[in-house]
Formats: structure tokens, sequence, C-alpha cells
């Protein structure tokens, strides 16, 4: 500990701020950069849990360093070196949409990052109650995702990109029966709509109701996997239910679907997201289609 404090002190000691130069500025400024946008990578795909692990094996490559565990520390070694090359053909997808992005793009885009103000999330939330009152009525199926911290960019792939604010005639034709993106989810980012026609993951819980069918079953799914809110609509009995943290509330009114979105989604509300726990209600029938595979 004596030797480190030593080293410290000698740093300092020797650091001046007359030897910083415009090189070494612009040589943090190009590194703080590429850690952002590598932790942007890590955030909005699923490759959340393979960094995880690669953080893991180089702190049991530091311990076995340490600890002197000689054949434990060549095997690992051996294993992060081959790691590399596995790594680049597993993050080759990603890689490859950030170089295209940084080649189409203007240098502001590539440094910005667009924030919904209160005013859109609002018009967001309006719209969408609007619409789903009427797809309600009507018995339609509507399924819409609201991004939060985590990114659904691995989604919103497996859909039709889109790039439009919320609005509430344009829902109804989106899931329209006998449109073409109606089976998919609709994708919300920032107050404006991402993505149509999405799939979703399907939830894990063998503990469902078996009355839930695939629609519920996604927006349960997506919503055990991420952080973001989803709302559905039955297309058997007009009822509508919001997921959030794996949990679903069923059986909305419209009014209380605004009152769960804006506590989920606007910054500014008191109640806190994480208070947003209610029990499956289990005993509660959707229809006797709504849970065929043929479902959305």
């Amino acid at each position: 500990m004596e030797q480190l404090i030593a080293t410290v002190r000698q740093f300092f000691t020797n650091f001046s701020f007359t030897r910083v130069g415009i090189a070494d500025i612009v040589d943090i400024a190009i590194m703080a950069f590429l850690i952002y946008k590598l932790i942007g990578l890590i955030h909005s795909s699923s490759t959340g849990r393979v960094a995880k692990g690669v953080a893991f094996l180089v702190a049991a490559l530091w311990i076995s360093d340490k600890c002197h565990l000689y054949t434990v520390n060549f095997l690992l070694g051996k294993a992060l070196e081959w790691g590399v090359l596995a790594l680049v053909i597993l993050f080759q997808p990603e890689l490859r949409k950030i170089l295209e992005q940084v080649g189409s793009s203007t240098i502001e885009r590539v440094f910005s990052s667009r924030q919904a103000t209160p005013d859109e999330l609002e018009a967001a939330i309006t719209q969408t109650v609007a619409a789903y009152a009427d797809l309600s009525k009507t018995k339609t199926g509507a399924l819409m995702v609201f991004e939060r911290k985590n990114m659904l960019d691995d989604v919103i792939r497996t859909g039709t990109a889109l790039d439009s604010a919320v609005n509430s005639e344009l829902l109804k034709n989106l899931f329209w029966n006998k449109a073409p993106l109606h089976d998919g989810a609709v994708i919300v980012r920032e107050g404006h709509i991402i993505g149509a026609g999405c799939m979703l993951p399907m939830s894990g819980n063998v503990n469902l109701s078996k009355d839930l069918g695939m629609r519920h079953r996604a927006g349960i799914g997506v919503s055990e996997q991420t952080d973001a809110v989803a709302a559905i609509v039955s297309e058997e009995t007009g009822s509508i239910s919001v997921a959030v943290n794996g949990m679903l509330k069923r059986h909305l009114t419209p009014e209380t679907l605004e009152r769960l979105l804006r506590n989920e989604l606007l910054p500014d509300q008191e109640e806190d997201s994480s208070r947003f726990k209610f029990p499956f209600l289990r005993g509660r029938k959707e229809g006797p289609s709504d849970g065929k595979v043929g479902k959305q």
C-alpha cells in the first residue's frame, strides 16, 4: 500500500498540464467517443450478456495471474486470444451497422442523440389512448411497444422502419386487420413511431394463463427482456391490457390506460415506475380463440 501511495504521489509530482497538447486532447476525445459508441452498441442490442462474460473472463485472467495460478492463467489467456476473433465474428452485424452509419450520416447525426420533449410524449400518449379506445370498440387487435432505456434495434429490424409522429388515425390504419403490418408490433421511441410489423420475443413464463394468446405473450415477453411498456388490445373481446416488467394488467378502461402510460413514460410523474407491480389476473378469459397459435 505504501508503494502504491508513493507511486501516485510521484505521478502527480511529475505531472504537468503544460505537457498536455492539442494531440493529447484529440486523442482523449476520440477514445471517449469510441467508448461511448461501444456502450451504446451493447445497450442497443442483445450483446449485453456476452459483454459481461468477456469482462468476467478478463477479471478471472487477472486474478489467476496475481494468485500465480499458472495453468489456469495459460488456458484463460489462450481462450482470450481466440475469443477476440470469435467476438469479431459474433458482433459482425453490429460492427457493420456502425460503419454504415458513420459512412452515410452527417457529423451532427453521429454525435447527436434526440430526446423527446414532454409535449411530444404527452401527444403520443393522448393519440394512443384515442386510438385504443376506438380499437377496443371495434375489437381490432393491436400491440404497441414504448421503448425506454433499453433500445429495441434488434426488434425493429424484424419489421418495417417508419418515422412518424404517433397519430390515432395512423395507428388504426396500421392495425386494421387487412393491413399488411397489422400482425406485428408498432415500436415507439421518444414519442415517434419508428417501426411497424415487428416481431417480439415470446414470454418464457410457464405460469401464464392459457387464455393468453400470442399477442399478449409477445407483449409480456418484450417487457420481461427489456424495460419497455407494451399496450395490447384483444381482437376477441376488445379488452385493453398493459405489460410492464413481465407483468400484465388486463381489462383496462381508456382512462386507466392513459394513467398507466403517463406514470411509466412521463419523467415528471410523481409515481415511480417501479411501483407498477400487480399480479397476473389468470381467471379472466379473453376469448376462445385468443390462445390460438395463429393469433398475434
